[in-house]
C-alpha cells in the first residue's frame, strides 16, 4: 500500500509542478486515456459486482470451525485450509498440493513417505461467493445454480438444499482418498481407524452421513450447529448444513471488490496509475488477455487448452492431466482447463492449473507466447521434487498443441509495454486480501491441531 500511496503521492506533486509551469500535456494524456477505457470497459460490460446478502455471524462461525476442522477428514490430519490457508491467501504456496498423511501447510509441508502430490493446484477462494460464478474445480466439474440446479460428481446423490455452487464444491474434498480421506488400513493421528475410508468412493452419502456423525459427537459442535441452524433439531443437520455454512464464511471472509481497479470502476479516475491505465488498454486490447478473462470476475469460466507444460502424478494411466476431457468425453476437451479469475492475481501463485510458474511475470509471458514457452519451459522454477515429473517431450508437446485454442497466438509487446501489463494485473488486487492473519479461530471444537 505504501509504495501505491508514494506513487501516487509523487504524481500528484509532478502534476502541480506542471500546472505551475503551464504545461497540460499530462491531463490531457490521462483525459484520452481515460475516455479510451471507458468506452472498452463499457463495450466488454466490465461493472462492479455486488456481493450476495451476508450470512448470519452464527453461521459464519459455525463455518470457519468446520474450514479448518481436521476432523472432517479421515486421517484426521486435512482441514480445507490445509491448502486454502489464511496466510498463504487461501492456496498454499505449493505447484500441487499435498493432502492427507502430510504434516505442515504451505510451502514447508511435507509428505509423508509412501504419498504422492495431488495432481493439480489448489486454487485461491477469492470472489468465490459472487452469484456470478458458475463452474469450479479446475476441470468444472461442479457447475449449476440454485435455480438450474448443479451438476457433480454425485449425481443423484447429491442432496437438496445447497445454497450456491461454492457449498457443492465444499462437499467433494472431504471424498477424495488423496486429499481428506484416506484409505482403508489408516489410522488417524489419534491411533483410531479411519471409518471414513470404509465407505466406497461412490458412496457420496456414506462418506458425508459418516462426517457428520463425527462433527455430532462433540457437545461444542452441537451448539454451533443450533446456533446457525435455529429451528432445526440435530438429528436433523445434514452435510448440506455443513456445506452451506463452509461455503458462508468463504463467501463472507473472502469477497474482496475494492481493488484499485473496482475503484476506477466506482468513477474515481485516479485510482489507477498512469501506467496501470496504459495496461488496462494493453488487456483489453493487444495483449488479447479479456477474450479469456472478461465480466466481473476477469473470467469467461470457460476452458481452453492454452499449452501448459504436463507435470506432476497425472490423472489417468498415462499419467497426463487431460483436464476437461475427463468430465466430458469431448476430443476438444482435452488439456483444457477453467480460465481463473485475476482478482489478486498478484497473490494466488504459483500459477496455471498445475502450479507450472513460480512467478507472474512468467505466466503471462506465457500467454503471450503459449507455444514457445511450452517448447522452452524452464523446470529449475519447480520445487526439485516436482522437476523429474515434467513431461515435455516432443511427442507430448505435440499432443498438447494438437488441441491448443484457437485463440491462442503470440502477442508481441515491448519491454515498456509488458510492465504497463503487470501494473494493470497488480491493480487488480484489494489491499483487504493481502493479511487474511484474523480469518484464523484460535481453537477448534475438536482440538486437533490448527497447524
Amino acid at each position: 500500500m505504501h509504495m501505491h500511496t508514494i506513487i501516487k503521492v509523487r504524481g500528484y506533486m509532478v502534476l502541480g509542478l506542471a500546472l505551475l509551469s503551464g504545461c497540460s500535456e499530462n491531463v490531457s494524456e490521462q483525459g484520452g486515456i481515460d475516455n479510451q477505457l471507458s468506452m472498452i470497459l463499457n463495450s466488454a460490460a466490465v461493472t462492479k459486482s455486488i456481493p450476495l446478502q451476508k450470512p448470519g455471524p452464527a453461521k459464519t462461525k459455525l463455518g470457519q470451525m468446520l474450514f479448518f476442522e481436521k476432523l472432517i477428514s479421515g486421517n484426521q490430519d486435512t482441514a480445507c485450509a490445509t491448502c486454502h490457508h489464511p496466510l498463504l491467501q487461501t492456496g498454499d504456496g505449493l505447484a500441487l498440493s499435498i493432502g492427507t498423511k502430510g504434516a505442515g501447510i504451505g510451502p514447508l509441508r511435507e509428505k509423508a513417505f509412501d504419498q504422492g502430490f495431488i495432481p493439480r493446484n489448489s486454487p485461491d477462494l477469492f470472489n468465490r461467493g459472487l452469484p456470478e460464478w458458475q463452474f469450479l474445480f479446475w476441470d468444472g466439474r461442479v457447475s449449476g445454480d440454485p435455480r438450474n440446479g448443479f451438476i457433480s460428481p454425485a449425481g443423484a446423490q447429491l442432496p437438496a438444499g445447497l445454497e450456491s455452487v461454492l457449498a457443492v464444491q465444499a462437499l467433494f474434498p472431504p471424498t477424495s482418498r488423496d486429499e481428506m480421506r484416506g484409505n482403508v488400513g489408516d489410522l488417524s493421528t489419534t491411533g483410531m481407524a479411519n471409518e471414513l475410508a470404509l465407505y466406497g468412493d461412490d458412496d457420496f452419502q456414506g462418506i458425508w452421513n459418516g462426517i457428520v456423525q463425527r462433527l455430532l459427537a462433540i457437545p461444542e459442535y452441537q451448539v454451533l450447529f443450533t446456533e446457525a441452524y435455529p429451528g432445526v433439531p440435530l438429528n436433523q443437520i445434514t452435510i448440506v448444513h455443513v456445506a452451506n455454512a463452509i461455503a458462508a464464511f468463504e463467501a463472507q471472509q473472502w469477497t474482496f471488490l475494492n481493488s484499485p481497479f473496482d475503484q476506477y470502476l466506482a468513477g474515481d479516475l485516479d485510482a489507477l496509475s498512469m501506467n496501470a491505465k496504459k495496461g488496462a488498454l494493453l488487456f483489453y486490447g493487444k495483449a488479447g488477455c479479456s477474450e479469456c478473462h472478461a465480466g466481473v470476475l476477469l473470467t469467461d469460466q470457460q476452458f481452453h487448452n492454452v499449452a501448459v507444460p504436463q507435470l506432476g502424478p497425472g490423472k489417468d494411466s498415462t499419467t497426463l492431466d487431460q483436464g476437461r476431457i475427463l468430465e466430458t468425453n469431448n476430443p476438444t476437451d482435452k488439456f483444457c482447463f477453467r480460465t481463473p479469475s485475476l482478482r489478486n492475481v498478484s497473490l494466488t501463485g504459483p500459477w496455471m492449473h498445475n502450479g507450472a510458474y513460480s512467478s507472474l511475470e512468467g505466466a503471462v509471458k506465457h500467454m503471450l507466447n503459449p507455444v514457445t514457452a511450452l517448447q522452452s519451459y524452464d523446470v529449475s522454477q519447480l520445487e526439485v521434487e516436482l522437476q523429474s515429473s515434467v513431461k515435455n517431450d516432443i511427442v507430448t508437446q505435440n499432443e498438447i498443441l494438437t488441441t491448443i485454442d484457437p485463440k491462442i497466438r503470440p502477442r508481441l509487446l515491448d519491454a515498456t509495454e509488458f510492465q504497463d501489463l503487470m501494473a494493470f494485473l497488480e491493480s487488480l488486487t484489494d489491499p483487504a486480501a493481502i493479511n487474511l492473519v484474523a480469518d484464523i479461530p484460535e481453537r477448534l471444537p475438536s482440538g486437533l491441531s490448527l497447524n
